[in-house]
């Protein structure tokens, strides 16, 4: 058995790209598409969480401006408020089995106050556990007298 002393801080990206609720849902797609994300945190003018748009959440928007040039939609629009958070002090392993029992592939990181502080994505806990794991198979058992 691997040691769970990782947290989601020690694996979450503080690096991520925030929207606003009153953006075009167009320039956020293209955002999502540039950086090549899944989705990201809508975010008020104190870094505070609103909600998350998401690449479904933005195609579903431009599949309506693509037929029926409805181009007026904004992020507020179409993102969900019913966002799953999770604290930066939670261990790897919780939020493992977390997102194994939930859809969302990537969970913003938030404090006390619902202030974004970065992004966790499955992919990130996976080579974080991963690396953990093969690392503890190449530390060479002591033994003691």
């Amino acid at each position: 058995m691997v040691e769970d002393t990782l947290k989601v801080e020690d694996c979450m990206s503080r690096q991520y790209v925030a929207f606003k609720a009153t953006m075009p849902v167009i320039e956020a797609a293209n955002l999502l598409c540039e950086n090549e994300l899944l989705g990201g945190p809508v975010v008020d003018k104190d870094g505070r969480l609103e909600g998350w748009i998401s690449e479904q959440d933005c195609l579903n928007a431009v599949n309506q401006v693509f037929y029926f040039d409805e181009q007026s939609a904004t992020v507020a629009d179409v993102m969900r408020t019913d966002v799953l958070t999770v604290k930066r002090d939670l261990s790897l392993n919780d939020l493992a089995s977390q997102m194994c029992a939930h859809k969302p592939k990537i969970y913003p990181v938030v404090d006390d106050h619902g202030q974004v502080l970065g992004v966790v994505s499955r992919r990130r806990i996976l080579k974080k556990m991963c690396h953990q794991i093969v690392n503890k198979k190449k530390v060479p058992a002591q033994h003691t007298a």
